[in-house]
């Protein structure tokens, strides 16, 4: 069993993912409580989200490096406790909106700061699987966080769901605050964007990264508005899809290790070849709830694979700038959050959701182009 203190980064993750992910499923719900609002336009407020995130993961996150990635960690969840609880009583769509983007300025400092205390806790050798562990917090998003939101929000309200990260939030930050976590600060001149920047090899890394969660996010997007404008699904039958996915997701835990000893470099161009397959199938699937969610499952072993590969990658770099280019990382996801909602959104409303999967196993290319020139180099070395 892994030890406390990486479980509660595993959960820290788990609640700033369940944040970012919860209202694709529930934005049908979301929007019969505003009038005029549907759900592609309820949307919007996960790309403010995303925004905030990528804003304060670029400017925010070298505090990591500054004042310890504890620290970090802490003050960013009290930041979060005041944007979930602003969601849950948010009487105007653009309010909730707002909220969403203080959120995002939360999750821009919480997520460096976890994936940099992996980093700090891995035992010798094992710094794919103690990464790979904590990223299973995005399971917890997806089975215990997302499905479970979708269930609240058929049974009891969608504010309910926001109700319940609050407590949640506040629980994990009390436990953290007890737990005792390394506080590693960066003597010398402090970390920026700029400094991250100058690292060798962060330029190629970050525009995997870009591609991995372009296509991850333009797709998942719109699940919700396809499950239920297209196929007629209830709230709670759109929550199977990241069911299924954050099972998968959750069990490819068990193959990190096979990273740690076949090494990245050889597992990168079947992983992400693997991810772009995986689209392809999911186009000429969307429209069979069966088959759907069966793929889902195949997407979430094969997407955590790659997430797993991609944080490894960025945390070797230079650990000294760990906050920093974590920071980036986290800045080029979220403003893949507002690329995708907003770029996909023309696709899926002209095309249909199908085109999505195309477009999303497109952009996974630039990922697995990059992994046959690094395995290409290597092999030529």
């Amino acid at each position: 069993m892994p030890p406390v203190k990486i479980l509660l980064l595993t959960a820290a993750v788990g609640i700033v993912g369940a944040n970012s992910l919860a209202l694709s499923p529930i934005s049908g719900a979301v929007a019969e409580s505003f009038a005029g609002a549907d759900a592609p336009t309820v949307m919007q407020a996960a790309a403010v989200f995303g925004l905030g995130t990528a804003g304060s993961a670029l400017f925010l996150a070298p505090q990591v490096d500054r004042i310890g990635a504890d620290r970090a960690l802490f003050r960013a969840f009290y930041i979060m406790l005041a944007a979930l609880a602003l969601s849950a009583a948010a009487p105007a769509l653009w309010l909730l909106t707002l909220a969403q983007g203080i959120a995002g300025i939360a999750a821009g400092i919480a997520l460096p700061a976890a994936y940099a205390l992996a980093a700090q806790i891995a035992p010798p050798g094992q710094q794919n699987k103690t990464i790979g562990t904590v990223l299973t917090g995005w399971t917890l998003s997806l089975v215990a966080g997302v499905t479970l939101a979708a269930l609240i929000a058929d049974m009891i309200h969608w504010r309910a769901v926001y109700v319940t990260m609050v407590a949640l939030s506040g629980l994990i930050l009390l436990a953290l605050l007890r737990a005792g976590l390394p506080n590693h600060i960066r003597a010398g001149t402090p970390t920026t964007p700029l400094t991250a920047l100058q690292v060798p090899g962060i330029t190629r890394a970050l525009l995997v990264a870009a591609a991995f969660m372009l296509a991850f996010y333009g797709f998942y997007s719109f699940l919700g508005a396809h499950m239920k404008d297209v196929l007629g699904a209830s709230v709670a039958q759109t929550g199977l899809i990241p069911l299924s996915y954050g099972i998968g997701f959750g069990l490819a835990v068990l193959l990190d290790g096979w990273i740690d000893r076949r090494g990245a470099h050889r597992m990168s161009l079947p992983i992400f070849s693997a991810i772009a397959l995986v689209y392809l199938l999911m186009s000429q699937a969307v429209d069979h709830l069966s088959a759907f969610i069966a793929l889902a499952f195949i997407w979430g072993v094969v997407q955590h694979l790659g997430l797993t590969l991609i944080v490894s990658r960025m945390v070797a770099l230079d650990p000294d700038q760990r906050g920093a280019i974590l920071g980036l990382n986290s800045s080029i996801t979220y403003i893949c959050v507002f690329a995708g909602a907003i770029g996909f959104r023309p696709v899926f409303e002209a095309y249909g959701y199908a085109a999505c999967a195309v477009l999303a196993a497109v952009s996974v290319s630039i990922a697995v182009l990059d992994a046959l020139v690094l395995r290409t180099a290597r092999s030529a070395a």
